[in-house]
């Protein structure tokens, strides 16, 4: 086949998004149209493709193109993949190829937080979460436990960075995501798109009002948007005054706080819809 290009060194300006360019040069904020990501694995890649994603290039070993890269191929018949043995790459790239197989995917135009939360009734708030495991690992929660949307702050980490979309398993492009304010000075009061919305907020913070997470009053919100803050410091406290509510997580044995992709899980269970 024609597309199937063998490498023998990384020199080919068409392999810069698996070995050149940052993260930040991926996204190409000045020219978005432009921008790309990396999936990794033919299960992410194939949530990728059934949402829509439109792939740019493959970069594997060779004899994934055979095996389990085979289905995926066949939806792509016109995309070049770039191939060598696992050695001859690793020993190009510097390390393994997770599960042999990547794809460079072209990014859609930003979606609005009005558009994919018109008909929501649970969705997740994300203020300055930076740590790309943390995201990835909230991205699963929310898909897993009924989130209908991931909301996020201007300075939250991009779900399509590389290490976001392999730890969430491919559920970044399963949970419907929007960032909410174009700029760092749009937040807190970003929030009030959600007030208008018809949503009441609830913070996650260990404040001295704070209620329970299971208090009644929370579950009975028809529209709740929960909101977890940065590792380390939490939410900021303009952001906590912002919320209409504030619950806390009970805890025993002097612990005071979870993980914040800990703390999102059981907030997700306990105040998922209808329950």
């Amino acid at each position: 086949m024609d597309r199937i290009i063998e490498i023998t060194s990384l020199s080919d300006p068409a392999l810069d998004a698996y070995v050149r360019l940052t993260e930040a040069q991926l996204r190409n904020r000045l020219h978005p149209e432009d921008g790309l990501f990396i999936a990794e694995s033919p299960k992410v890649i194939g949530y990728a493709l059934d949402a829509g994603w439109e792939p740019v290039s493959f970069l594997m070993e060779r004899r994934h193109i055979a095996g389990k890269a085979a289905a995926l191929l066949q939806r792509c018949v016109d995309v070049p993949v770039y191939t060598a043995d696992g050695a001859v790459l690793q020993a190009l790239t510097g390390y393994p190829l997770t599960r042999g197989v990547l794809c460079a995917m072209r990014r859609k135009p930003a979606a609005s937080p009005e558009a994919i939360c018109r008909s929501a009734r649970r969705v997740a708030v994300l203020e300055g979460i930076v740590d790309a495991t943390n995201i990835g690992a909230i991205f699963r929660s929310a898909a897993a436990l009924g989130m209908d949307a991931v909301l996020l702050s201007p300075s939250t980490c991009d779900p399509l960075n590389r290490r976001a979309v392999r730890v969430s398993m491919g559920t970044v492009f399963q949970v419907p995501w929007a960032y909410l304010g174009e700029a760092p000075e749009d937040w807190p009061g970003a929030l009030e798109r959600l007030r208008a919305l018809g949503f009441a907020t609830c913070a996650l913070a260990l404040t001295d009002d704070s209620v329970d997470i299971d208090d009644p009053v929370l579950a009975r919100q028809e529209r709740l948007a929960l909101v977890l803050g940065t590792e380390g410091d939490g939410l900021a406290c303009a952001t906590v005054a912002a919320c209409d509510f504030t619950a806390r997580i009970p805890m025993a044995h002097g612990v005071d706080s979870l993980n914040v992709a800990a703390a999102g899980a059981v907030a997700f269970w306990e105040l998922r819809a209808g329950r």
